[in-house]
């Protein structure tokens, strides 16, 4: 069975966003957020309060060439933001 989660996502918003217990996932399009926290609390045994889903909209790519302009477009994705319950934490880095 594949996973839910295609990576998690570190940006510099998204440590911010850690400080709050919240945490950025790049998840399947056809996923939804029941199953979302159910593969987060069985994979990194914690206790999710919300997830909330963002589809982003993939961004046009364009080149110029000799032969003139050529457009293409980034896949659409979509990410998750998790929610963990007072008291628990992910180690995305291994730090720990």
């Amino acid at each position: 069975m594949n996973s839910l989660l295609v990576r998690p996502l570190l940006t510099e918003k998204n440590t911010k966003l850690q400080e709050k217990r919240q945490y950025v996932f790049e998840v399947l399009k056809d996923s939804n957020r029941i199953e979302i926290k159910r593969e987060i609390e069985k994979r990194f045994n914690v206790k999710v309060s919300s997830v909330r889903t963002i589809v982003m909209k993939g961004k046009i790519i364009g080149t110029l060439t000799k032969r003139g302009r050529f457009e293409g477009r980034r896949p659409k994705r979509k990410k998750a933001v998790v929610t963990l319950m007072e008291g628990y934490t992910i180690d995305l880095l291994g730090t720990a």
